[in-house]
């Protein structure tokens, strides 16, 4: 009797732990994108590519380069009057351009630098997710310290 009550505790545990994988999949599945489409390298459409945002053009410059600093993408090159940024991620580099559309809003394209639209969508999905989430942060100048006499 306690070799059967042994067995069938032991069971009900093996079809517990065994369930908790599948419900766990089924969220993330409800969420949009798990995180194997966003890692996976696939073509991405020229759409997916663009955005335009309700701030000037100097604001989403910033953001942007601190977008590409939070997701640990190497800056390669920028230029500020013009309004491109030149970055690395995973081994492949990217043009940011900001492009004015009206005086409100501002146009965010992200573009392999080699015209090559097979890769992994996360590298942009993750730097708009990083401005659609700051974005309403006012910019402040950093004063630098009087120097002590």
């Amino acid at each position: 009797m306690e070799r059967i009550k042994k067995y069938l505790l032991i069971g009900l545990n093996v079809l517990f732990l065994a369930g908790i994988p599948v419900f766990a999949e089924q969220n993330t599945q409800n969420t949009g994108m798990n995180l194997s489409t966003l890692v996976t390298p696939q073509n991405v459409p020229f759409e997916h590519c663009t955005r335009v945002y309700p701030m000037n053009a100097e604001k989403l410059f910033y953001m942007t380069i601190a977008s590409i600093n939070a997701n640990r993408f190497e800056p390669l090159e920028m230029q500020s009057k013009t309004g491109y940024i030149l970055f690395n991620a995973v081994n492949k580099e990217f043009l940011a351009s900001i492009v004015n559309v009206d005086n409100k809003n501002t146009m965010l394209k992200i573009t392999p630098a080699n015209n090559n639209y097979y890769f992994a969508p996360g590298i942009i999905s993750n730097i708009y997710k990083y401005i659609d989430m700051y974005g309403a942060t006012p910019l402040t100048e950093i004063k630098s310290a009087k120097p002590a006499l």
